[in-house]
């Protein structure tokens, strides 16, 4: 995407849902390796190591397109969203995932895009479209359904609900203070240079992640490496792309179907079979995507024609007509 473009049209609009589509599938997988790697490293570690990982990665994307430097009219919202969201919302996800059961996790994270469909609406001026409301309303009884039957049986602690809470307020700013920015640079950019801020914010952790790194296993290190290369890199880039073309409030009512994608994935990687009541709660978290993203009804297209009784005269002749050569002389020379 060229700086600044934002261009519209259904062309535009299938993109921007096929980008999205390829966001939420990295990181509802990211749920799975954020498990699997949080077995060998520490909250902090295990983002600083993400995003090291995904700064390379894009690093040398960026130097094959020849992205160049972002302009300096989008670096305040690529610097806040690099902070916050790549940064904070990453330990915090970690650390809360690691003190509350994954039901729990699941039910105050989602928060986090009915704060992006509000806060966008009002700051952005987005308005509040009823389907988007409606979609938004339907995704999040699934996710509590989903969190319920997941739910460990009160082993959450009040810590790590704090933290869960932390990871949807900044995820939600992020994405704010994503979108302006996306004016002026190119997805790929504030994508890039906002993860190095992020990996630059986490830096304190790093002497907790040079020691951990030679106990880890190999399996949590390449689980470390595939959320820095995927559901980073790749996944937060196409995000950007897809909110380039659409409002902030679709784009999070859209991130509804990862919870869906968790509870298959896990079933097929961890062997956590889901129950009925969690197969309920996915697929009403799909059905409030799909409300949610369908545009408005065209218009009806109505067609005028001619009353019989008007033909009937019109074949009687009645008055002089321009096409009729003799009448039209006549009229001349009156």
């Amino acid at each position: 995407m060229e700086q600044g473009e934002t261009t519209a049209g259904p062309r535009s609009e299938r993109l921007a849902v096929a980008a999205a589509a390829v966001t939420v599938v990295l990181w509802a997988s990211a749920f799975v390796a954020i498990r699997k790697a949080g077995e060998d490293y520490s909250p902090g570690a295990l983002a600083l190591g993400r995003l090291l990982s995904g700064t390379v990665a894009l690093a040398v994307i960026c130097a094959v397109r020849r992205a160049g430097w972002p302009p300096r009219a989008a670096w305040p919202g690529i610097a806040v969203s690099g902070v916050l969201w790549f940064g904070l919302y990453t330990v915090a996800l970690n650390w809360g995932e690691q003190l509350v059961d994954a039901g729990t996790a699941a039910m105050v994270v989602n928060i986090g895009p009915i704060l992006i469909a509000v806060l966008g609406g009002w700051l952005l001026k987005e308005g509040f479209p009823r389907r988007l409301v409606a979609g938004l309303a339907v995704s999040f009884t699934g996710a509590v359904v989903v969190g319920a039957s997941m739910s460990g049986g009160g082993r959450s602690s009040v810590l790590g609900v704090l933290l869960c809470l932390v990871a949807a307020v900044t995820y939600a700013a992020g994405v704010l203070s994503q979108k302006p920015a996306l004016r002026h640079g190119s997805a790929l950019q504030v994508t890039a240079f906002g993860c190095a801020i992020g990996a630059l914010a986490c830096l304190p952790f790093a002497g907790r992640l040079a020691a951990e790194v030679p106990e880890a296993s190999l399996t949590g290190t390449l689980n470390m490496v595939y959320l820095g290369v995927f559901p980073t890199a790749l996944a937060f880039t196409t995000w950007a792309y897809a909110l380039a073309r659409t409002s902030a409030g679709k784009m999070g009512a859209t991130t509804y179907a990862a919870p869906a994608l968790v509870v298959v994935m896990s079933w097929a990687a961890l062997g956590e079979v889901p129950g009925p009541l969690t197969l309920l709660g996915g697929l009403l978290c799909l059905a409030g995507v799909a409300v949610s993203r369908r545009g408005p009804r065209p218009a009806a297209k109505v067609k005028f024609s001619t009353p019989k009784s008007l033909k009937s005269d019109e074949s009687l002749n009645c008055g002089p007509s321009s096409s009729d050569p003799g009448r039209t002389g006549e009229k001349a020379l009156r």
